[in-house]
C-alpha cells in the first residue's frame, strides 16, 4: 500500500500564469461554494489576488473568518456566507444577500462536495443520500441561485468543479462518482437551453484529477486504513489555477493534469478494459498503510471545526504544475482518442504484468 505522508500545510505557490493565462478579475464579484478549505479556499486565495471581491460559502463560520483573513492579509476583499448548499432555499438567500451586500454576482464556482469510502455494501442510503444532496444537489442549488440574478442581466459565469469521476466511476467512491455524473448529466442540459435561447451566460466546468485536500484526512471511511488520492496528486493552487483560466475563458469543459484526459477519452473506448484496470490498482491506490483512529471525525453530516486547511496530507508528492486541455472537439477527440487509447493499453498491459507478479 501507499506510504502516508504526515500533515503540511504548505503555503500557495506563486500565482504566476505560467502554465495557462489568467485575467485580472478587478470588479467582479465571485461566489464559491466550498470556502473553507482545500480547492475552494485556494480559489479564493487566488481570485482575491487577481483582484475580484469574494462572496465565501460553507457550513462552518469560523473557519470562512479564517478564509476571509488570508484573504485581507492580501489586500483582497471578501464576505462570509454560512451555509449548507444541500440547503436549497438558503442558497437561494445567500444569493440575494451577496447581490445586497457585494454588488452583482458576475462568477459562481461550485465547488462544495461530500464523499464517502467505503464498498457499497457497507454504505447506508442516508450517507449516499447526503452524499448526492451535497455533491449533486449543491450544484443544482448553487446554480439556479445564481442563473435567477445573471438571467437578469443576460451576464455571467458559473464554473462547475468537476472530476474525472464524472466520467468514470472507481471502487470505494460510488455515491461521489454517481453525484458527479449527474452533475454533468444536469450541466450539459442547461448548456443546451442556454444556447437555444441565445444566452451570454457562460458555463464551464474543470474536470479535475486527485488534489491534496483535507477530504481524505475527515472524510467518513469505512475500511481499515485511511484513504488517500490516486496519483499522481497535485496541490490545490494548481487547480485553483485552473478554474480561473476557465472563468477567464470559459469553454464547455477543461480537463486537468495528463491522467484526466487518459481516463475519460480511454473509458469511452475501452470501458471493459478501464474495469479490469480499476479492480486491480484502484482499491489498493486509495488506501495508505495506516490504520484509521477510531476517534477520527468525519464531515458528512457535520464540519469537522478546527480541521479547515487549504492543502491536505500529502504535499510531499502533490506536484504544482501540469497541463490544461479544453475538451477536444469531435475531429480532434477522435485523433487523440486513438492516441490516448494506445498508451492506455500499453499501460493496461504493463500494469497487469505488474499485479499478476505481486
Amino acid at each position: 500500500m501507499p506510504s502516508y505522508s504526515p500533515s503540511r500545510e504548505h503555503e500557495d505557490r506563486d500565482f504566476a500564469d505560467r502554465d495557462f493565462p489568467v485575467r485580472e478579475f478587478e470588479g467582479d464579484v465571485v461566489a464559491i461554494t466550498g470556502a473553507s478549505a482545500g480547492v475552494g479556499r485556494a480559489t479564493a486565495r487566488a481570485f482575491a489576488r487577481k483582484g475580484a471581491r469574494l462572496a465565501l460559502i460553507a457550513r462552518d463560520r469560523d473557519a470562512l473568518e479564517e478564509t476571509r483573513a488570508e484573504i485581507e492579509s492580501v489586500g483582497g476583499k471578501a464576505m462570509c456566507f454560512s451555509a449548507d448548499v444541500a440547503d436549497d432555499e438558503r442558497m437561494f438567500e445567500v444569493a440575494d444577500e451577496i447581490e445586497r451586500e457585494l454588488g452583482p454576482i458576475t462568477i459562481w464556482v461550485n465547488n462544495a462536495m461530500a464523499t464517502v469510502f467505503s464498498p457499497v455494501s457497507e454504505l447506508t442510503p442516508k450517507e449516499i443520500r447526503r452524499v448526492t444532496e451535497v455533491t449533486y444537489l449543491g450544484y443544482v442549488h448553487g446554480t439556479m441561485a445564481a442563473l435567477r440574478h445573471m438571467k437578469k442581466r443576460n451576464h455571467g459565469v458559473i464554473v462547475q468543479v468537476g472530476s474525472s469521476l464524472a466520467y468514470r466511476g472507481i471502487p470505494l467512491q460510488a455515491p461521489y462518482c454517481a453525484a458527479k455524473h449527474a452533475m454533468r448529466g444536469f450541466t450539459d442540459s442547461l448548456r443546451v437551453e442556454l444556447m437555444h435561447e441565445g444566452s451570454d451566460i457562460a458555463l464551464t466546468t474543470v474536470h479535475l484529477p486527485a488534489i491534496n485536500t483535507p477530504q481524505f484526512d475527515w472524510a467518513r471511511a469505512h475500511q481499515e486504513y485511511a484513504p488517500r488520492p490516486v496519483a499522481p496528486v497535485y496541490g490545490t493552487s494548481v487547480a485553483a489555477r485552473a478554474i480561473l483560466h476557465a472563468a477567464s475563458d470559459p469553454r464547455r469543459e477543461y480537463w486537468l493534469g495528463t491522467n484526466t484526459p487518459l481516463t475519460i477519452i480511454g473509458n469511452k473506448i475501452a470501458p471493459g478494459l478501464m474495469d479490469h484496470i480499476l479492480s486491480a490498482q484502484a482499491v489498493s491506490g486509495q488506501r495508505t498503510d495506516r490504520r484509521i483512529d477510531e476517534r477520527r471525525r468525519d464531515n458528512l453530516f457535520h464540519p469537522v471545526s478546527g480541521r479547515h486547511r487549504t492543502n491536505g496530507s500529502f504535499g510531499d508528492e502533490a506536484r504544482s504544475s501540469t497541463l490544461l486541455f479544453p475538451a477536444p472537439s469531435l475531429r480532434l477527440g477522435a485523433v487523440a482518442g486513438g492516441l490516448l487509447a494506445a498508451g492506455l493499453i500499453g499501460a493496461a498491459v504493463v500494469g497487469g504484468l505488474t499485479s499478476m507478479r505481486r
